[in-house]
């Protein structure tokens, strides 16, 4: 047995189809995300004024100033609050936007929320990308469909909490509910 068990190729080999998101070097433009370009769909992102958070692994050292967010295939109607945060694995919030309110969000479309001050991370493991929006039709999101943890110690992909979230992200992700629907978040 070796350090990848039974498996006897190349992992970067293996992996490689991974690659084909032509995303950025990160090297050279620094971004993480939750999940690749490849394979991704039109998913709902939450009801309104409901907090959809999705889990990141972030690296010790990774400054995060930003979290972007894809719309899909439907757009956004009558906005009214649009926020982003970052939360621990623990689920305290880290930092927050600021509120975009009824600003415009079109279908297939990236928006970027820049949070009010940047996070430092000291410590490398899963953290807590959060989007809430309330709108008469909260657009859709570019993303994937995720199984529901099963082992001992595995956490929800994507999970919902909190309703008539406005302008404020809550200070903790209380009660969160497993969501099926994963969105893709890209933190810069």
């Amino acid at each position: 047995m070796t350090l990848l068990g039974t498996f006897k190729g190349n992992p970067r080999n293996d992996l490689g189809y991974l690659n084909s998101s032509g995303r950025p070097d990160p090297d050279v433009t620094f971004h993480r995300a939750n999940l690749p370009r490849v394979g991704l769909d039109d998913v709902p992102a939450a009801a309104t004024g409901v907090m959809c958070t999705v889990a990141l692994y972030l690296q010790d050292g990774d400054k995060i100033s930003a979290l972007t967010f894809i719309s899909a295939g439907t757009a956004g109607a009558t906005l009214t609050n649009q926020i982003a945060a970052l939360y621990s694995g623990a689920g305290a919030l880290l930092a927050q936007s600021t509120d975009k309110t009824s600003e415009a969000w079109a279908a297939d479309t990236a928006k970027t929320f820049a949070l009010n001050s940047a996070v430092r991370i000291t410590k490398s493991g899963i953290y807590y990308a959060a989007l809430s929006v309330a709108a008469s039709t909260v657009p859709t999101l570019v993303g994937s469909t995720g199984a529901k943890p099963f082992l001992t110690g595995e956490g929800n992909l994507a999970q919902t909490s909190g309703s008539g979230i406005g302008a404020t992200a809550p200070a903790t992700i209380a009660t969160p509910a497993f969501k099926r629907q994963v969105p893709l978040v890209i933190a810069t």
